[in-house]
C-alpha cells in the first residue's frame, strides 16, 4: 500500500495538514462573516473609509477561503463546510459588536493575529511534509496579512 497520495505527499502527513487546514477554513468563514457585520453595520464619522476597507477584506477573505478549500482538496482530503463545524473549531468567535468602528477594527486585528498564528504553524507542518503548495500559500497569506495588521494598526494610531 502506498504511503504516498496522489501528489506525491506523505498521507499522513497530508491528513495532518488538511485538518489544519479544515481549523483555518473555520476561522476564516468566521473572520468573513465578522467583516461582513461590521461593513453593513458601521456607524459613525469614519462610516466612508471604514466601510470601503471592510468591503476590500471580506472580498479577500472569500477569495482566501474559497482557496484554502481547494488546497484541501488537492491534498485529497473533504472540507468542512458548515458553520456548526466552524463554531466548534474556531479560535476567532461571532462578533456581536458591530456597529462602533474602533472596536471592529481591533477584532480585525485580533482575528489577523489568530490567523497569522495558525498560518505560520501550517507553514512549518508544510515545510515538514515538502508540501511547496501550503507552504507558498500561507507565505503569501503571512506576507498579506502582515502589512494589513500594520496598516489597521496605524488607523487606531498603535
Amino acid at each position: 500500500m502506498s504511503t504516498k497520495n496522489q501528489i506525491g505527499l506523505d498521507t499522513n502527513k497530508s491528513e495532518q495538514l488538511a485538518s489544519k487546514l479544515n481549523d483555518l477554513l473555520a476561522n476564516y468563514s468566521i473572520f468573513y462573516q465578522n467583516t461582513r457585520g461590521f461593513h453593513w453595520n458601521i456607524k459613525g464619522e469614519k462610516f466612508f473609509e471604514l466601510h470601503v476597507k471592510f468591503e476590500e477584506l471580506y472580498n479577500d477573505l472569500i477569495l482566501k477561503i474559497d482557496e484554502v478549500a481547494e488546497r484541501i482538496l488537492t491534498l485529497g482530503y473533504s472540507p468542512k463546510h458548515n458553520y456548526a463545524d466552524y463554531r466548534k473549531v474556531s479560535k476567532i468567535k461571532e462578533s456581536e459588536e458591530v456597529s462602533d468602528g474602533g472596536k471592529a477594527v481591533k477584532s480585525i486585528l485580533e482575528s489577523f493575529q489568530t490567523t497569522l498564528i495558525l498560518q505560520r504553524e501550517l507553514l512549518g507542518l508544510a515545510s515538514d511534509a515538502e508540501d511547496e503548495g501550503t507552504s507558498a500559500l500561507m507565505s503569501d497569506y503571512i506576507r498579506e496579512q502582515e502589512k494589513m495588521v500594520w496598516m489597521y494598526s496605524s488607523f487606531l494610531n498603535k
